[in-house]
């Protein structure tokens, strides 16, 4: 189990566009091991790397992006909203994220949004993720998602990697323990608001690893990992000590 990490939140997003290679390298080049990031999936089987469901806060495009393909993402310019430098900066694809980690040893936590276009799709989805994170050799991987039914299956279908529970402090019931049984998580990714020692003990004296989000204040990382927990998620990757 990873102990005291700082995942670089949609890559080293204050300085580079966020879920971009361009952020994803800079996180790399600051010195962090591992990135968060986060995966859709688009008609023709393509599994891209997008926050949103819609293409308007993060592109110069707008609506959604189900319907699009491979050769549709490659015209949208996903850098000129943060600066002009990033002018051209591509939407990447999970294949492209992956082929960079093995090139460079980067791990990340891959969290599969939910999707919203049906049990068909989402099912894709799964499986198009599995089948890019096999295609690693050496780096590290945790897949994270707020949307547990998803989870569920995908470690049905993929007993050997490791997974982690997105909650939200207001979706954090007494039932968390039977969830993350039902689930066979490895982690769970509690929000910070709210958060104290007891309740991180709670977690790891269950057994799991507890990686929580979003954590801006190198005094309240410092805190969270003197309290146990093994990582949390900073959009300040570069100002944490390693």
């Amino acid at each position: 189990m990873i102990e005291k990490t700082v995942f670089a939140h949609r890559g080293l997003n204050t300085l580079a566009p966020e879920n971009t290679m361009a952020a994803f390298r800079l996180a790399h080049e600051s010195g962090a091991k591992w990135i968060e990031t986060d995966v859709d999936i688009i008609s023709d089987g393509t599994i891209i790397i997008c926050h949103d469901t819609t293409l308007d806060r993060t592109t110069d495009h707008s609506g959604g992006y189900y319907e699009m393909t491979a050769s549709d993402i490659e015209k949208i310019d996903a850098g000129s909203w943060f600066s002009k430098q990033y002018a051209g900066e591509k939407l990447p694809t999970l294949r492209q994220l992956v082929d960079y980690m093995n090139e460079t040893g980067l791990n990340a936590n891959i969290e599969i949004k939910s999707n919203e276009a049906g049990a068909e799709m989402t099912h894709a989805l799964i499986d198009g993720v599995i089948a890019e994170l096999a295609r690693l050799d050496g780096p590290e991987v945790i897949v994270s998602s707020f949307n547990l039914v998803l989870l569920y299956i995908l470690k049905q279908k993929a007993p050997h990697l490791s997974i982690g529970a997105l909650y939200e402090t207001c979706a954090l019931y007494d039932d968390w323990r039977s969830i993350l049984e039902l689930l066979k998580a490895d982690y769970i990714h509690p929000e910070d608001t709210g958060l104290t020692r007891a309740k991180v003990k709670e977690f790891r004296d269950f057994g799991v690893g507890v990686n929580v989000w979003t954590v801006n204040s190198a005094e309240r990382a410092n805190e969270l990992f003197n309290w146990g927990a093994t990582g949390i998620f900073t959009d300040i990757a570069h100002q944490i000590n390693q």
